[in-house]
């Protein structure tokens, strides 16, 4: 009897130790799989019932909202982790501009200038917009596509449009010259990058000659982004660090408009053109859910 007591202990045993190994079917788990609402947007008015994703979640507002950040206000009900539980749709790579945010920042874009394009250009530099906490991620993001804009007039401009200018691109004295001819290293793609020297140098550095056919950063939307990638991460300019380290090392905005144009447009250079930089720069850290922080001008 007591042997039988014993193997019927070890069944039970055996059946308790293969439940405890089985995953529990929680909420949360129901949650993360479900899938992410149409992202947040900051200028969208929700009434109550009215959902949205944000930050790797699935948000109800309980009444009317606009404007007020999921997360940072009780008129928002988390409804738990969707998608992959950490980024919404359309942000591959975990790259915190949704399609839906870059096509709010530039409505009147230059079809060449693709979504698609940028979010293919972020492998070269994946330390942009993916350093530091959420908040200096995404005012990374907002910073270079303001100063983006701004040298493109909203993207609408893959090439520089004074002509005039073309020839002086071409800094002879250089061992490698100009072999794509001296005309041919005027602005171009988002930062618009010019002069022989920096096709060589950013082709150097992504592995593309751009030295020998500068014309591929106006016919191909990845190699255009690159550049301006390149710049923002790798070059310091006129100022004292890389826009990119201004922007996660706490110095500010001001300082990655210093590192584009140096005294063009700081310390009284042009203060027009350095204000447009800021209103493009505030307009897009709210789009994506953010504060600007300090240091705005230089």
């Amino acid at each position: 009897m007591i042997r039988r007591f014993m193997g019927l202990l070890t069944a039970l045993a055996a059946v308790a130790a293969t439940i405890v190994f089985l995953p529990a079917v929680t909420a949360a788990n129901a949650a993360a799989a479900a899938a992410c609402a149409t992202p947040w947007n900051s200028s969208s008015v929700y009434t109550g019932g009215g959902s949205a994703s944000y930050n790797g979640h699935n948000w109800t507002a309980k009444w009317w909202t606009q404007n007020e950040t999921p997360g940072s206000s009780d008129v928002w009900a988390d409804q738990g982790s969707c998608g992959d539980g950490g980024t919404d749709p359309g942000t591959p790579s975990g790259f915190v501009v949704s399609e839906a945010q870059f096509n709010q920042m530039f409505p009147n874009r230059n079809s060449f200038y693709t979504y698609e394009g940028l979010t293919a250009a972020l492998s070269a530099y994946p330390g942009f917009a993916n350093t530091g906490s959420d908040t200096v991620k995404r005012q990374e993001a907002a910073a270079f596509l303001a100063n983006v804009s701004h040298e493109t007039g909203g993207l609408v401009y893959v090439v520089e449009q004074n002509t005039s200018n073309y020839p002086h691109y071409c800094d002879s004295s250089q061992p490698y010259g100009c072999p794509a001819g001296q005309a041919a290293y005027y602005g171009r793609g988002p930062i618009q990058l010019s002069w022989n020297f920096n096709y060589k140098a950013a082709g150097d550095a992504l592995g593309i000659d751009l030295l020998g056919n500068p014309y591929l950063v106006e016919q191909n939307a990845s190699v255009a982004w690159k550049t301006g990638l390149w710049y923002w991460n790798t070059q310091n300019g006129p100022g004292t660090m890389t826009a990119h380290n201004a922007m996660v090392n706490g110095a500010g905005f001001g300082e990655t408009i210093r590192s584009i144009n140096g005294t063009l447009e700081c310390n009284g250079g042009n203060p027009s053109q350095v204000q447009s930089r800021i209103d493009r720069y505030q307009a897009f850290v709210q789009i994506l859910g953010t504060t600007p922080g300090s240091n705005l001008s230089c």
